[in-house]
């Protein structure tokens, strides 16, 4: 919404009056509301966004599932983009620079969309696998 150009349509108080004109539905919950909040706009309107990174919702997706899978991270589609946007800010960051990425989801809201519809029930021999390597978080033996 905002790269549309288009500005927020905004009652006396501040509240939004309107939808945005450029609003579209996405798979992002919980991420851009049907209006561009108070505090982004007036963030625009100081102009101390550096820069805006568009995401596409399945890079999203897909770099959740990543940090799920990789790195145990279980979080949702809006912190895929936040982790993706991170990425494409590590590319033009000086070498030696440290890239603060905080993503405050949890993956646990997610468990009945598409974001994890590929995800098998019972875990896979790779992940039985990697179960294994963890000695402490085996089962007790039974005799």
């Amino acid at each position: 919404m905002l790269t549309s150009g288009d500005g927020q349509e905004r009652n006396a108080d501040g509240s939004p009056a309107a939808s945005h004109p450029a609003w579209k539905p996405h798979p992002m919950q919980g991420w851009s509301p049907d209006f561009v909040p108070k505090v982004t706009s007036d963030a625009v309107d100081m102009k101390i966004i550096d820069r805006i990174i568009q995401i596409p919702n399945p890079d999203a997706m897909r770099w959740s599932k990543e940090l799920a899978k990789k790195e145990g991270t279980f979080v949702g589609i809006t912190s895929g983009a936040t982790f993706a946007g991170a990425l494409e800010v590590c590319k033009d960051a000086p070498k030696g620079a440290n890239v603060l990425c905080m993503l405050p989801d949890t993956g646990e809201r997610y468990l009945s969309t598409p974001l994890f519809a590929d995800v098998l029930a019972e875990m896979d021999d790779e992940e039985v696998k990697i179960s294994q390597s963890t000695p402490s978080a085996q089962p007790a033996a039974t005799s």
